[in-house]
């Protein structure tokens, strides 16, 4: 099968050929249809990747940490022969896909193969073919929402997972600071709670975005429009500022937590989404006893391998929304119609052209909502999606069975999904550990 990987050490990007993984117990095996690129992650690691070794050194000071802790423990010529090795692999990219289960796992419940299906996590929904996810990382998904759009379920998970973090309420105003992909899924998540929303960014083509999926008012990150960007937050708020600030943007802004701050009313709330530097300005803080809060990825569950690999679930009594209830939340948006991502698709690329894509891509060529269509199962799923639906007439063959192994649909009956998976890494880039 096609996978897209990195290797970390030379920022190579490369379409590579590697085996199928095989279906193990605990998950199902999907075909990909369609996987969505999230274009502030997955460009940082492609950026990166193409560092000289004291820049990813520079970025990436918590894996410094990690390989002085290795040093003392292993001493300098085997840490560095493991570093050397880990940066050397190819690692794949991509969280957040949809397609068709080709195969269910043993002890798994609630799949079944045929069944349209969203995956995430950076180790199993990968930008690749076939991908083995685990139970707790896959959701159903209705024949009403459509497949494309679901790929971006589990980046929405993000946002989402921001939203119960900052407890906004229906009426309630809230600014997003960064329109990007992540900041134009949280404009339309607010606006479908009933909270009116503002918006801030570099661009001006991405606060118009913002302004046509539901903002009230959203302006360029500057100086000269600050005053009348203010001015609007006073007319829509009678002058108490802003219930929450999200801060979906990547920056090194020093000033960033005080212009938040500015724009809160009293005990307002700064929820923090992007990786970003805030310097708390103690006065400002005080003054008006300000929240501030932290969003860690698409929910309660994210790296805890019990929940993500073993498949133990939280006790929705102790827990009410996990990263897959988060998910299943998103899809049940889409499949009622409250929530339409169509016009996030800036473009749809062929896998074949992934390489290319992230190119363009990092030269600022391409859109917010990039997604990767892929051979095969990329035709069904928008015949699926476009076409009226049609009943199943009795007696209609459905499945074909090839050999004596395990059932699976005939356009995936291949000998290459019971090889063992590719000795590449799974896990996200490792830099200097």
């Amino acid at each position: 099968m096609k996978q897209i990987a990195q290797n970390y050490k030379s920022g190579e990007l490369k379409l590579i050929d590697v085996p199928a993984p095989r279906c193990r117990p605990g998950g199902v095996l999907v075909r990909t249809a369609f996987s969505a690129v999230s274009t502030g992650t997955e460009m940082m690691k492609f950026t990166e990747g193409r560092l000289s070794l004291l820049g990813k050194a520079r970025a990436r000071p918590d894996q410094v940490a990690k390989v002085i802790g290795s040093v003392r423990q292993q001493g300098l010529l085997a840490t560095y022969q493991k570093v050397m090795n880990r940066l050397d692999s190819y690692t794949p990219l991509g969280y957040s896909l949809s397609g068709t289960v080709v195969e269910v796992g043993e002890g798994v419940g609630g799949f079944s193969v045929g069944q349209r299906v969203c995956c995430g996590g950076n180790q199993y929904a990968t930008h690749a073919e076939y991908n083995w996810v685990p139970v707790n990382l896959c959701v159903p998904l209705p024949d009403s929402a459509a497949l494309d759009q679901a790929a971006f379920t589990t980046i929405a998970s993000i946002a989402l997972q921001a939203m119960r973090q900052s407890e906004i309420r229906f009426g309630e105003t809230a600014c997003v600071i960064g329109l990007g992909l992540i900041g134009q899924i949280m404009v339309r998540l607010l606006r479908s709670a009933g909270v009116v929303v503002v918006g801030l960014d570099r661009l001006e083509a991405r606060c118009r975005q913002a302004e046509a999926a539901g903002a009230a008012v959203c302006a360029v990150a500057s100086d000269d429009a600050a005053a009348e960007f203010r001015a609007r937050i006073d007319q829509l708020t009678a002058g108490n500022g802003v219930d929450c600030v999200f801060i979906t943007a990547g920056s090194d802004d020093p000033d960033l937590a005080s212009r938040s701050a500015a724009l809160l009313r009293d005990r307002g709330r700064i929820v923090d989404i992007g990786k970003c530097t805030l310097n708390l300005p103690w006065n400002e803080f005080y003054d008006k006893e300000l929240d501030v809060r932290f969003s860690r990825s698409y929910g309660p569950g994210r790296y805890d391998p019990l929940y993500e690999e073993g498949g133990i679930d939280y006790p929705i009594g102790h827990v009410r929304w996990t990263e897959k209830r988060n998910m299943e939340a998103i899809v049940a948006l889409l499949a009622d119609g409250r929530l339409d991502f169509s016009s996030l698709i800036s473009e749809m690329v062929p896998l074949e052209q992934a390489t290319s894509a992230f190119e363009r891509m990092s030269r600022g060529e391409v859109g917010l909502g990039m997604v990767f269509a892929y051979p095969d199962a990329a035709p069904r799923a928008m015949q699926m999606i476009y076409r009226p639906a049609v009943a199943l007439r009795s007696g209609r063959v459905r499945l074909g069975v090839i050999g004596a192994g395990k059932v699976m649909p005939p356009a995936c009956c291949c000998r290459s999904l019971r090889v063992t998976s590719a000795s590449i890494s799974s896990r996200s880039p490792p830099i200097l550990a």
